[in-house]
């Protein structure tokens, strides 16, 4: 078993990183390292599809490590990351009687994660959690940084909360069970990491995906791969945690929001039913690219480089009978606005982002960009 440890400090805690194949056998041991000696309960939240591969193992662990253990499954798919959920799930971490000394565990992927999150930021204002995230997109992004958050009729994650994770294990034995779709959505996430914040990393990550030849699976060399996208976004985290909205360097946690305006709308418009998260931030990134280049900051070299990351992820979903007043809707309702105004994440070229007021971006470009954007990159 190889394991790779990267660490941060954030403002409250100390959150450990663990990345490895196999590391969940240890779970229930580092669980224990990590969390006070006066925590006796742990309540996993997942879902049926996650819980029936990994549950008892997991469950099984924590045991070991003494710690008594029972679950909560809230249903697959985002349009299930709702107040509605967030309800129930608090109503069982009451029934478990889980004291502030106790501990929320997410198993699973985004969805689990954020609502897992929000969960234990709320239940006695604040217990502790971990992450066990089982889809690349939580592995890399969604566990790492403490955002938690539910959707509202509004508009995606309207209603949350920072919460750091104490511990997060990324067992990449996990990523064997993915359907493509998963893949591609998690791949999508790595090349906006590299795109926004690391040439190296965006390099790397599009030398993977290229040896892939269309079959992407875990192997050594992604296992270190996702470590260095983990470790950069933690890296971003630890400067900026809260992502205050005055900042715009290239290390404000902002421009972890490249691709997000657009995909944000994408997700909104159809119901979370359409798209992974990730999919749609691929639509998202093009979209973004098309502006900067249309903006003279992005060489078109630099833009065909990005399309070509994107489509080496795998197939989107279709989005030709989607109306652009309607995304464009959609974005004029984006949680991120700033003074009334949207705040784009751009590009000055692969690994450098940069932050753009909404008013430089004429209706007419933005419908362009959009229709630019949004063809079917496979």
């Amino acid at each position: 078993m190889k394991q790779i440890n990267v660490r941060f400090k954030a403002p409250e805690q100390s959150c450990e990183i663990n990345v490895g194949a196999g590391i969940l056998r240890d779970l229930g041991a580092g669980a224990r390292r990590i969390l006070d000696h006066s925590t006796r309960k742990m309540v996993i939240i997942s879902n049926q599809k996650v819980f029936d591969l990994y549950g008892d193992m997991v469950s099984r662990n924590l045991r070991d490590g003494d710690f008594g253990v029972s679950h909560w499954l809230m249903s697959d798919g985002e349009r299930y990351k709702n107040l509605r959920t967030l309800e129930q799930a608090l109503a069982f971490l009451s029934q478990a009687n889980l004291e502030r000394s106790d501990a929320v565990l997410a198993l699973g992927g985004g969805v689990v994660s954020d609502l897992a999150g929000l969960a234990a930021a709320l239940h006695l204002r604040g217990i502790a959690l971990l992450q066990v995230p089982t889809t690349l997109l939580a592995q890399i992004d969604a566990s790492i940084g403490g955002k938690t958050g539910v959707n509202t009729a509004g508009g995606k994650n309207q209603i949350g909360a920072f919460h750091q994770p104490r511990g997060i294990w990324i067992d990449t034995i996990t990523l064997k069970t993915l359907p493509r779709r998963e893949l591609t959505s998690g791949w999508c996430e790595a090349v906006k990491q590299g795109a926004v914040g690391s040439r190296a990393l965006f390099r790397a990550t599009y030398q993977f995906l290229q040896s892939c030849s269309g079959k992407i699976h875990p192997s050594e060399p992604s296992e270190k791969l996702i470590a260095a996208q983990c470790a950069f976004k933690a890296s971003i985290v630890v400067r900026d945690q809260r992502e205050d909205v005055n900042r715009s360097d290239r290390h404000s946690r902002r421009i972890l929001n490249f691709g997000h305006t657009t995909a944000h709308a994408l997700e909104t418009i159809t119901s979370y039913r359409r798209f992974r998260h990730g999919e749609a931030v691929g639509y998202g990134m093009i979209v973004a690219g098309e502006i900067s280049e249309r903006l003279g900051l992005l060489p078109s070299s630099e833009l065909k480089s990005l399309r070509d990351a994107v489509s080496l992820c795998g197939r989107l979903p279709r989005t030709d009978d989607l109306d652009n007043g309607s995304i464009i809707g959609a974005i004029a309702h984006d949680k991120k606005l700033v003074s009334g105004e949207i705040k784009w994440v751009l590009l000055n070229r692969i690994g450098e982002a940069r932050m753009v007021d909404g008013r430089e971006i004429t209706p007419r470009l933005l419908r362009a960009s959009l229709h630019a954007g949004l063809r079917q990159i496979n």
